[in-house]
């Protein structure tokens, strides 16, 4: 029977996130996204959580606390409720800790964890998606090659967050394993490889705080110890993963969005009475926090899984599917209960769903 009654530590890493998404995130969200920046101070602030360094194992200086899928989807949910960029910046580590340490070799575990466990915050980043029309990101067109004792990475990636600053990349690219069919498989791949180029800061619709850029990929020579482990199905857990965080940060946008115009319909007077008393507008702010709560059970279900080792590819995918579809829905209909204001700088609601659109295409960008 599926329970998802938190537990102590749960509840009180959820609590911890969730003050600092309003006191500390929030308030940055709209100079964040004018400037294309995310303050360093918040992001050591953030660091300083341990949110990173809290599921890796003390021998390699963190803090031993097991890994959790739901956990992940409940930090990546309250941290997109402060802001969508914010908290992909704060949360882009994780896009190499948690892969190595669930399929990472004893050599590459040590090679990388450690580095994340110190008092300042290190960038981490994974190359997922492709500047293709037939993108698929279960057969990636990078390539991933046998050469001796090595493999070698050929390919581009687009939308690599934080890689202008990261010393790994999480490289996810299709491979014949063995002579078998060909299959996604994830690598890790040091900055200063050969043949790695990390292409100019790209430009996007929302996100504007969140530094992405393009990755071009000239026969990197990795050693096989940097190839993760699992084959098909271990990428396909990681590949599950960053679905539930991505989908539960989608609920957090369309919870900010469905919370700003909850409130402002309350304030907001017109013919002598509140608008939110106004039918159309209680019954659209009403479907809306009920979409809000069928997205999070739908995340939660695919986290659930996970967390029991069991195959959770469908109820990821509807999740993150769903997730996209109402989280543009929800921050739309938002904008719509603020008329003309919405649609102005003055209110968030116009920053919420030009971030919410990107779930619809976002993969790999973030991991629970």
């Amino acid at each position: 029977m599926i329970d998802f009654e938190l537990d102590e530590e749960q509840q009180l890493i959820k609590d911890t996130v969730v003050s600092f998404a309003r006191d500390e995130i929030r308030p940055h969200a709209r100079e964040a996204d004018e400037k294309g920046l995310v303050p360093a101070a918040l992001v050591q602030k953030g660091w300083e959580l341990g949110l990173v360094q809290g599921t890796i194992p003390e021998e390699y200086g963190g803090f031993g606390n097991p890994h959790s899928a739901i956990t992940g989807a409940i930090v990546a949910e309250e941290l997109a409720y402060g802001d969508l960029s914010i908290a992909l910046h704060l949360l882009a580590p994780r896009l190499i800790t948690v892969p190595v340490l669930e399929l990472g070799s004893p050599e590459l575990r040590k090679e990388v964890l450690p580095g994340f466990c110190g008092d300042a915050f290190r960038a981490g980043a994974a190359a997922v998606m492709e500047p293709r029309m037939d993108f698929d990101p279960s057969a990636p067109a990078t390539t991933l090659t046998r050469q001796g004792d090595d493999w070698v990475l050929a390919g581009q990636k687009c939308y690599v967050p934080l890689g202008a600053e990261a010393e790994h990349f999480l490289v996810v690219a299709g491979t014949a394993n063995g002579g078998g069919p060909a299959h996604a498989q994830a690598v890790v791949v040091g900055r200063d490889t050969p043949g790695l180029a990390v292409g100019e800061r790209e430009r996007n619709m929302g996100l504007k705080a969140l530094a992405t850029t393009g990755l071009a990929l000239d026969a990197c020579k990795v050693p096989a110890a940097h190839v993760l482990g699992g084959g098909a199905a271990g990428t396909a857990r990681l590949a599950n993963l960053s679905r539930v965080a991505l989908a539960a940060m989608a609920v957090g946008v369309a919870r900010a969005a469905y919370d700003y115009a909850r409130d402002y319909a309350k304030d907001r007077r017109a013919f002598g009475q509140a608008i939110a008393q106004k039918q159309a507008i209680a019954f659209m702010l009403a479907e809306m926090a009920m979409e809000v709560d069928a997205m999070r059970l739908l995340t939660w279900e695919a986290a659930w899984k996970l967390d029991r080792g069991e195959d959770a590819t469908r109820e990821a995918y509807l999740a993150k599917r769903y997730a996209a579809d109402l989280a543009l829905k929800i921050t739309d209909n938002a904008l719509q209960v603020l008329g003309g204001h919405g649609y102005i700088r003055d209110h968030l609601v116009e920053l919420f769903l030009r971030n919410a659109r990107g779930f619809a295409t976002f993969e790999g960008l973030a991991i629970a």
